[in-house]
């Protein structure tokens, strides 16, 4: 048997699995591979591809409800759904550059690393779009939760389980995902900063306020000098980014209201349809970091812990960054070689129980003696062994993905 399978169905998958099982043999669980490398290094001998599982079965663009195969490529959803002027409001993400590779993104990789962009403060992650799914766990079980409609909650909600799991419960072969009107205008209110250190204070009293704003991200002097909005990169200056989104009238008149809020932090100039969609896609796609080498982080952290936390890891490691969800994000790139990509001092950083990192892009070397995901204490560590060995008990599916070895050694 070659090392990479293409299941052609369900059946096909389970089969896979099930003989898997049977022979202890590990699994590499892909959708088309975009996001294969984030994660620890993995001790598996066969790759199972799941864009062989392609095509959306169902799509009520009335009842807002979308069907389709794990392996059926985003690009394709979205184009369905944007011919009906529907979306995805949880913002899908695209890394692919920042690998330097050209895979092809699915709706099944989407929802199992559950990355979602900027519109997350305001419409959640994907696990909150996920309304059911069906999916075939490393007992070789082919299992259906959730539904086909919103309110559909009855027994534990294995969706929100699955969703972030980077393959490592179950494997899916179908979902079905709530879908959203896009707003017919889009703006975004600019602010030139006159003190960069009041970009988080302005973001937060944006978000505090009663405009329904749905993206809120800083960015540097010298990231901005990187966008192809030339509003933004001819800036010179550190510019904190508003979107409000909606109905025209409503669009406007929230616009307003919100300039008057932050006229104060700096020069404030107002980005239309097409300059906004291709500034939060920007920040959405880590686009200030293409083309750049180093290790990439990704920090969740308390918004108001944001400045401290840059501070301390500013004062031993060469970086750049900028902040999305209204400072709750932060996107790092060392810009200097560490044998660790920073893991001690950007980890020691965060204060106990007020944030995580994870590793988002880094050689194998690093990979195979860092921890990818933010090391967790004993008794989370603890449960998440005992899911694992619920759905996986052989630890067939992308095993030690998610854990480091020496992590998962200290749990025995």
């Amino acid at each position: 048997m070659s090392r990479s399978l293409k299941p052609r169905d369900s059946k096909d998958l389970e089969s896979i699995i099930g003989d898997a099982l049977v022979n202890r043999t590990p699994l590499e669980i892909i959708g088309g591979g975009s996001k294969r490398t984030i994660g620890q290094l993995m001790p598996t001998k066969k790759e199972v591809s799941l864009s062989g599982l392609s095509g959306i079965t169902l799509y009520e663009p009335k009842e807002l409800v979308l069907c389709a195969y794990a392996g059926t490529a985003l690009e394709e959803i979205e184009s369905v759904l944007g011919e009906h002027n529907q979306h995805l409001a949880f913002e899908p993400i695209n890394l692919s550059h920042l690998f330097f590779s050209n895979a092809v993104q699915t709706i099944g990789g989407v929802i199992s690393t559950n990355l979602a962009g900027p519109r997350r403060i305001y419409s959640g992650a994907p696990r909150d779009h996920l309304l059911g799914a069906t999916m075939i766990t490393g007992r070789g079980e082919t299992i259906k939760t959730g539904g086909r409609v919103v309110k559909n909650v009855t027994g534990y909600d294995l969706c929100k389980l699955f969703a972030g799991s980077y393959g490592t419960l179950a494997a899916a072969t179908k979902l079905t995902i709530k879908v959203l009107p896009v707003g017919s205008k889009i703006r975004t209110v600019l602010i030139s900063l006159e003190k960069e250190e009041d970009a988080v204070s302005a973001m937060i009293a944006s978000l505090q306020s009663p405009y329904e704003v749905s993206g809120a991200s800083f960015i540097t002097s010298a990231l901005s000098k990187r966008s192809e909005v030339s509003y933004i990169a001819g800036a010179n200056s550190s510019i904190v980014g508003i979107r409000i989104e909606g109905s025209g009238p409503s669009v406007n008149a929230r616009c307003s209201k919100l300039k008057n809020l932050l006229v104060s932090y700096g020069d404030i100039q107002e980005l239309h349809y097409h300059n906004s969609m291709k500034f939060w896609q920007e920040v959405a796609n880590v686009s200030p970091y293409k083309n750049k080498k180093g290790a990439i982080w990704r920090i969740s952290v308390v918004p108001s812990m944001v400045i401290e936390t840059l501070n301390k890891i500013g004062r031993e490691l060469d970086i750049e960054y900028y902040l999305d969800w209204g400072g709750g994000l932060i996107w790092l790139r060392l810009i200097e070689d560490r044998s660790d990509a920073g893991a001690r001092s950007i980890r020691n950083s965060i204060e106990v129980g007020s944030g995580h990192a994870t590793l988002i892009r880094a050689s194998e070397d690093i990979r195979a003696q860092v921890p990818v995901f933010q090391p967790q204490a004993s008794g989370i560590r603890e449960l998440g062994k005992r899911v694992k060995g619920s759905f996986d008990p052989a630890g067939i599916l992308n095993p030690n993905k998610m854990v480091h070895l020496l992590e998962a050694h200290s749990a025995n």
